[in-house]
């Protein structure tokens, strides 16, 4: 493991340790609290608002991804003395907690510009005549950097490109030499067709069951949800037709709904094979099927394990072996 992948972990791993310390300091009642009479909340404002971001911008070296974790640290560390540090207590959390509106309207403004970055990106691919999935992750890499959020960042990107411009993007536009489609195998778009008219049928009685018998509130919040989730079933619906399994002369590339694209070189592939068995989960398996059992089995030379389910097992396989005998 890198050392830079051991450096991004440590802040993570430092807001962890704080969390469970501090959670004991003022959930309990010891000696190190004066069995109770002593819980001051700047303890954990210092360690989680001052010395977590620090430790990000020192161990993170790109500043801008180091920014957006300490933020978002900042906010969980927010959000967990809320709930650990005894009310009587507070003195500047409450403000703190006020914040939330904040982070709220934030939160509204990043998707808004996430929406705006994928139209001008959706439309950049159709000018130039580029990779989709590089379209997409280009512009929000080049500002945050690669990484986890990143990666956030692009799935959720890609989920409103499906879902707002889904006909302007052509399976003919992806990287590959070979593309393989997987929308048909056991009616998987037709299933995912069946749940989204299913959440239109119940999201106008659930929401004035909640209205009625919890509360106004409750009912805007779980209709909100259950749009956001119909967006991810729409994007997803639509994206299966579109983005292919494809073959280069040297890779094959994975995409599989709106999920990230992961990219194998050939010459880490042992062999493939037909499979008809179901498979179960496991820390060696990776399972890109979403119905009936998958269909090509790969193998790597680590040992790790790659199920397909796609609509021509049989072509992706002689394919794969004749360009491995090439390679």
């Amino acid at each position: 493991m890198s050392k830079n992948i051991i450096g991004k972990r440590i802040p993570l791993l430092f807001m962890l340790a704080i969390s469970t310390s501090w959670a004991f300091y003022y959930q309990g009642s010891n000696a190190i609290n004066g069995f109770g009479s002593e819980k001051k909340e700047w303890l954990l404002l210092i360690d989680g608002l001052i010395f977590l971001p620090i430790i990000c911008f020192i161990f993170i070296k790109n500043k801008k991804e180091a920014a957006t974790k300490a933020l978002a640290y900042g906010c969980l560390i927010v959000l967990l003395g809320s709930f650990i540090i005894p009310q009587s207590s507070k003195i500047i959390w409450p403000y703190l907690e006020s914040g939330r509106y904040l982070i709220l309207f934030v939160f509204i403004i990043l998707e808004i510009t996430t929406i705006f970055t994928v139209f001008f990106a959706v439309k950049a691919a159709l000018n130039i005549n580029i990779d989709p999935d590089e379209a997409i992750s280009h512009p929000i890499e080049s500002r945050i950097g690669k990484g986890a959020i990143s990666s956030l960042l692009s799935f959720e990107a890609r989920m409103w490109t499906y879902t707002l411009f889904a006909k302007k993007i052509k399976s003919q536009s992806f990287v590959g030499e070979y593309h393989f489609t997987y929308h048909n195998k056991d009616g998987v778009q037709s299933n995912q067709q069946g749940f989204i008219l299913l959440i239109l049928f119940e999201l106008p009685i659930a929401h004035l069951v909640l209205h009625f018998l919890w509360s106004p509130f409750a009912a805007n919040l779980v209709t909100g949800l259950t749009l956001f989730s119909l967006a991810f079933f729409i994007a997803e619906y639509r994206a299966m037709a579109i983005r292919p399994i494809s073959l280069t002369s040297k890779n094959l590339i994975i995409r599989y709904g709106i999920w990230n694209p992961v990219t194998i070189p050939l010459v880490e592939i042992k062999h493939a094979q037909i499979n008809t068995k179901f498979i179960a989960r496991a820390s060696n398996v990776s399972r890109y099927n979403m119905a009936g059992n998958p269909n090509v089995e790969i193998q790597l030379h680590c040992g790790k394990l790659i199920y397909l389910g796609i609509d021509s097992p049989n072509t992706l396989i002689s394919t794969l072996i004749e360009l491995s005998k090439t390679d």
